[in-house]
């Protein structure tokens, strides 16, 4: 039995407001493609399948034509996990008619562990799989007037690993052929590193849990969240997809993965990373207007042909005019998304850092928060409970 894991598909998602449907799209045909090439069996996917919990008409049909396609392939069992991203009504909606599909999606956490657990038939191998939604803090903990920002840090990480506990003893309970069992999760894991497309995430200490903590019954643990693929802890079995595609100019240093599991004899004796096409080249250059102008003739295409979007980070301590840049990129097959500088004159302010930007989705409220306090001389490094209840409080809005 072939298992393939994914996550963080960010379906709609757009870079600087330019739409990345166009890789996206390319994206599904190459998991289709190689789901036959590679005779995969089952198809995991831990969370964030849309950027938004009000997904656009576009991308519902991609996601919904992408699972109709799966069965003319050998994926007859797929799985699907909401993320923090994700609205679980959306996901849940149509249900019963993916379960005639063998699809099975877990919007949120369920009132029974036991419809978080299911087991898959495969060429006369089995595997367990607990799919682990994400956990907001409304559905696994029960709040407490009066409690301290502390005891709900505890309360919440206790519940987020009794949840995985509970989960582990479902999926024993019907093990009786000794199956390898999978956990699926998306959360911010111990040690986990993040990029700057994850800005929606918090990575304080509320909930945070390490490789360790994960019941020691599971024999992979499938995550979502974190968009670089990447081990957790050390364990190879606790491992993040990462995000199939690029969703920022700080994930162009490194591949972006899909991961492959092979069962085989009631054991996972083979775990594999499987590198995702880079469909369309993305460039973050660095130096002053002249050393960037001369790099332009080095900015290519590649075979998908989409056009390559570069950003710019300049290394001037002045103000600098930009009209240079963009005349020199007219001459030019690529698409400047964003200009930058590297060091700032000067900390702005709140209000001149208003005026300079371009659009208020340019504005990421942590970074906000923290500029407020300084200049109210408010030092966050030695009251980071502030910093912790800001965080939970955004989180709060955003899922609203």
């Amino acid at each position: 039995m072939k298992i393939l894991h994914t996550a963080d598909w960010h379906l709609g998602h757009r870079l600087h407001e330019q739409s990345q449907f166009e890789e996206q799209t390319l994206f599904l045909e190459w998991l289709e493609n190689y789901i036959i090439l590679n005779k995969i069996d089952v198809l995991l996917v831990s969370g964030d399948i849309f950027d938004s919990g009000s997904p656009s008409n576009q991308s519902l049909e991609m996601y919904y034509r992408f699972l109709m396609n799966l069965k003319a392939t050998t994926c007859k069992s797929v799985i699907i996990t909401g993320g923090n991203h994700d609205s679980p009504g959306t996901l849940n909606a149509p249900k019963p008619i993916l379960d005639t599909l063998s699809i099975k999606v877990i919007g949120k956490a369920t009132e029974d562990i036991k419809d978080e657990i299911f087991t898959i038939d495969v060429n006369n191998q089995q595997v367990i799989v607990a799919a682990v939604p994400y956990l907001r803090d409304g559905d696994i903990r029960r709040a407490v007037a009066g409690e301290t920002f502390d005891e709900l840090i505890d309360k919440y990480k206790t519940a987020l690993i009794h949840h995985y506990d509970a989960a582990a003893a479902a999926a024993k309970a019907i093990n009786t052929k000794n199956a390898p069992v999978i956990a699926m999760g998306h959360l911010f894991a111990t040690g986990g590193s993040v990029s700057d497309s994850e800005q929606n995430i918090y990575v304080g200490t509320l909930g945070h849990i390490g490789a360790e903590d994960f019941n020691s019954y599971f024999d992979y643990v499938a995550l979502g969240h974190l968009h670089r693929p990447q081990i957790i802890g050390g364990n190879e079995k606790v491992r993040y997809s990462g995000s199939p595609t690029v969703l920022s100019f700080s994930e162009v240093s490194y591949e972006k993965k899909v991961i492959v599991l092979t069962v085989e004899d009631n054991t996972i004796c083979n775990i594999e990373e499987a590198i995702v096409p880079r469909f369309r080249e993305f460039y973050k250059i660095t130096g002053t207007v002249a050393t960037c102008i001369e790099t332009f003739t080095e900015l290519t295409t590649n075979d998908y042909n989409l056009t390559p979007w570069v950003e710019i980070v300049l290394k001037e301590d002045h103000t600098v005019n930009t009209e240079d840049l963009k005349r020199a990129a007219e001459q030019h097959a690529f698409e400047i998304l964003k200009i930058g500088l590297q060091r700032e004159r000067t900390v702005k302010g709140i209000e001149e850092l208003l005026e300079n930007t371009k659009s208020i989705k340019e504005l990421v409220p942590t970074e906000v928060f923290k500029l407020k306090c300084k200049e109210m001389a408010y030092d966050l490094e030695q009251k980071p409970a502030i910093w912790d209840a800001f965080n939970e409080i955004l989180q709060s809005v955003k899922k609203q």
